[in-house]
């Protein structure tokens, strides 16, 4: 059970990487951003996929990847926005390790995009319809960590306790 994997998941701009990050470099643990590693597998931006080879195919590659991780062992995982709105992805990740979605008020998220609006694809249309369709995918995940007013290492910090919880 200690090997499981820890995946985190929610919406743009909850803190998926940076809280991520954080988990990995407290517990010794290998970190892995899936829009990065999609990016880096494809030699080219999410932005770029998107405009050059559309939605679907990111979707494709996110199903891929999605499977690949969670065969591994010790991971820390964040995992894109729409990763785990899929249903199956959702089950294979559930399956492989601790899920934990991450919460913010849509105020609190309008403040964090604004300064990354430019990288954030899925930001050229109505976000706010975008995190409504999701929300029912979101609730679907058994842990819920609200980031509005917590510093990153304080969701870590939650995040381990979880972790340390279920491990037992």
């Amino acid at each position: 059970m200690i090997d499981r994997n820890i995946v985190i998941t929610g919406f743009m701009g909850t803190g998926k990487t940076t809280v991520g990050r954080l988990v990995a470099d407290r517990l010794g643990r290998s970190f892995v951003d899936t829009d990065d590693e999609i990016a880096r597998r494809a030699g080219k931006s999410i932005r770029e996929i998107f405009e050059q080879q559309g939605e679907s195919y990111f979707r494709h590659c996110e199903r891929r990847l999605c499977r690949f991780l969670a065969a591994q062992r010790g991971l820390v995982i964040a995992t894109g926005g729409g990763m785990l709105v899929d249903e199956s992805n959702r089950r294979v990740m559930l399956a492989s390790g601790l899920v934990v979605c991450l919460n913010a008020s849509p105020e609190v998220i309008r403040a964090r995009l604004e300064r990354e609006a430019s990288e954030r694809p899925l930001l050229r249309g109505d976000w706010q319809a975008l995190l409504a369709q999701r929300a029912a995918a979101y609730a679907a995940i058994p842990h819920q960590v609200d980031t509005a007013d917590k510093t990153p290492q304080r969701v870590a910090d939650e995040i381990i306790a979880l972790w340390q919880t279920e491990s037992t």
